[in-house]
């Protein structure tokens, strides 16, 4: 618990919180020459060139509804996606499931759980995603109403973590993923890799989070598609590689209260640097009552479709397992909005 006393102890959560907000103002800047070789930025010169789209779509309805500021305090299952350095912090088993109702039909589910060790300070963990467009009809140029067959899009990715902590305030984490992505008979593979840290700031309430996920190598397709063209039928089996679509995710977290009264109160912002657009900056805020009810809302700015704030909240239940149910919502202005369901068990 905080509690603010008169004097100049009065200033500590706050100066915390100031030399966070300085460090992530002026720290990243200085670093961007080594980072530029790491991860260059073409702004918005490279979107819709890079695969594996699916691999940046959030899987939780806990951060989506944060405005996706969980790179810094994603404590439960969800870590294995934004953070493999937070998978540590919980020294506990954890699982988690989501289902995400996407537009235009399209379904993205996510599986995870972690397991600590119990020396070392080490956790391990597993992850499953996958994304499913369902069936849809086949057009060409001669058929523009359909040629009577379907297709579908069909992305999986499988994670294997290792995260541990070193000290009561610094962890990091690995993860090495497979991932697929297969549509109409063709198909691309590789191995990417998520890299995380996570530092909390003293015991005043502030924590940062620093990501680089889907690092990896560039994958071909592999398959032959039928085109039919003017002179005949067309057996297409040479197609241009692709390349996994590398993040790089800051985050800074505050707890602005935390068990005052029973009321908590937690406030986070986020850049993110994708290789095929322009940065992001997000924000977001989750207030606890009672250990009960949650209410998320975030933001995420400059992000075409996004204009609308997202929302959510969740439900832990007094259970002899720790268990929250969770809901998301997005609106997006022209494709229509996002359903997330999830539930989370720690054991």
């Amino acid at each position: 618990m905080i509690r603010l006393r008169k004097g100049n102890r009065e200033k500590q959560p706050w100066r915390s919180l100031a030399l966070l907000v300085v460090a992530f103002t002026f720290l990243f800047p200085l670093s961007s020459p080594l980072y530029a070789q790491v991860l260059p930025s073409f702004g918005r010169d490279r979107a819709g060139t890079i695969g594996f789209q699916f691999l940046k779509i959030p899987v939780d309805a806990r951060s989506a509804a944060l405005g996706e500021t969980a790179v810094s305090n994603a404590f439960d299952a969800s870590s294995l996606f934004w953070n493999p350095a937070l998978a540590s912090q919980e020294q506990s088993m954890q699982l988690g499931v989501t289902h995400t109702a996407y537009f235009v039909d399209v379904s993205l589910d996510y599986a995870a759980v972690t397991y600590p060790l119990n020396r070392g300070g080490f956790v391990l963990g597993a992850s499953v995603q996958a994304l499913n467009s369902g069936e849809m009809d086949e057009t060409t140029e001669f058929s523009p109403f359909g040629t009577g067959r379907t297709f579908r899009f069909t992305d999986l990715g499988v994670g294997l973590t290792v995260s541990q902590t070193l000290t009561d305030l610094f962890s990091y984490g690995v993860t090495a993923k497979y991932v697929r992505e297969s549509v109409a008979g063709i198909a691309a593979n590789t191995v990417v890799f998520d890299l995380g840290v996570f530092y909390r700031i003293g015991t005043k309430g502030a924590q940062m989070g620093v990501a680089i996920r889907n690092f990896g190598g560039d994958a071909g397709f592999e398959g032959d598609l039928e085109r039919t063209t003017l002179d005949g039928v067309l057996i297409e089996d040479e197609f241009e590689s692709v390349t996994p679509p590398t993040t790089f995710l800051l985050g800074i977290t505050y707890q602005m209260l935390q068990n005052a009264a029973q009321h908590d109160l937690m406030v986070s912002g986020q850049l993110s640097n994708p290789a095929d657009n322009a940065e992001t900056f997000n924000i977001g805020a989750e207030y606890t009552w009672n250990e009960l009810l949650i209410l998320r809302g975030g933001y995420r700015f400059a992000v075409e479709e996004y204009s609308w704030p997202s929302f959510g909240a969740g439900l832990m239940l007094p259970l002899p397992v720790a268990l929250r149910f969770d809901y998301g919502f997005n609106r997006l202005d022209r494709l229509g909005t996002v359903h997330r369901v999830g539930l989370n068990v720690r054991l």
